[in-house]
């Protein structure tokens, strides 16, 4: 097997935990892949990995060849970019983890111009809440909403959202007007609640009126764990939510949500991109992080 080819085939078998998962995300027989694998352990006369019939682990010497192998390929795709960038567009696939409600409503929507800019990119859209792990699903990058806590990825804040407070007018028929947000405490003014998927934890909202603070936890009948479950949950009248002023200033427009508190703001939540340190920016990763940046200072430009 090539030597570069080998190199790839022993970090996803790393990065995987498993040589049928890495054959499967290199696109080879697992045949091929071993064979790959046990002649480069035979090139460089120590064992990089220990196989049992449970995982698959790195030995102190693999682990040292990751490092290193991990940064050379990482320079030469960089510099394989560098030329792209003087005579080509940048090409290629690249994985994108990101939150159901900014997928459908911030990213997806302005795809057709990243595609007109740059058309010989393959984007795969991972969507969902959930943490994922980068190195074993092989995500490039991610996008969340709120801190980053991993200590293991590389963050760049790209932009915040203005929240709102909503509620359906169908809602307020039924349970009547909050005139302060303390009431959003009580049982009468049900609200929706949002869930961490990684922590299962509540994650409280914190509204502010001059020196006035109120942290509003609520009474739920109802707690989710996904954006666009959050938001189909308010739509059906189930509570009272909070949402980015970018999803759901439309349903405001068309009369589906109603904004409660005007005079009160909550802190606005950042919006991160992802990475793991490893890593050096690819061309193609670069250009899709500048084009986010380019996209986030629009909606903060109308936000404003």
């Amino acid at each position: 097997m090539d030597r570069v080819l080998a190199m790839q085939a022993f970090i996803r078998v790393v990065d995987t935990g498993s040589f049928t998962a890495a054959a499967e995300a290199l696109g080879m027989p697992k045949a091929t892949l071993t064979r790959g694998v046990q002649e480069l352990e035979a090139h460089l006369r120590t064992q990089l990995l220990n196989r049992t019939t449970r995982r698959v682990g790195v030995t102190p010497d693999g682990a040292l060849y990751y490092e290193r192998a991990s940064r050379l390929l990482a320079e030469l795709d960089e510099l394989e970019g560098s030329l792209n960038r003087q005579g080509r567009t940048p090409h290629g696939k690249l994985r994108v983890d990101l939150p159901g409600s900014i997928g459908r409503s911030m990213i997806i929507p302005a795809l057709p111009d990243f595609y007109a800019r740059y058309p010989d990119i393959q984007l795969e859209l991972g969507v969902s809440d959930r943490p994922v792990d980068l190195l074993a699903e092989r995500v490039d990058c991610v996008l969340r909403g709120g801190e980053i806590s991993d200590p293991t990825l590389v963050a760049r804040r790209i932009g915040a959202f203005e929240l709102l407070v909503c509620a359906t007018p169908r809602y307020l028929e039924r349970h009547g007007t909050p005139t302060h947000p303390a009431q959003l405490n009580e049982a009468r003014f049900p609200v929706v609640q949002y869930f961490s998927a990684r922590t299962g934890q509540v994650i409280p909202d914190t509204l502010r009126r001059g020196e006035e603070v109120v942290e509003v936890r609520g009474q739920a009948r109802l707690a989710v764990n996904d954006g666009d479950a959050y938001m189909a949950a308010a739509l059906a009248d189930l509570g009272v939510m909070v949402g980015a002023s970018v999803m759901v200033e439309p349903l405001l427009a068309s009369g589906q949500l109603v904004r409660l508190f005007p005079d009160w703001e909550l802190e606005r939540i950042p919006l991160y991109i992802a990475f793991p340190p490893n890593r050096h920016l690819s061309t193609r990763l670069r250009v899709f992080v500048d084009w986010v940046v380019e996209l986030m200072g629009q909606v903060e430009r109308m936000q404003r």
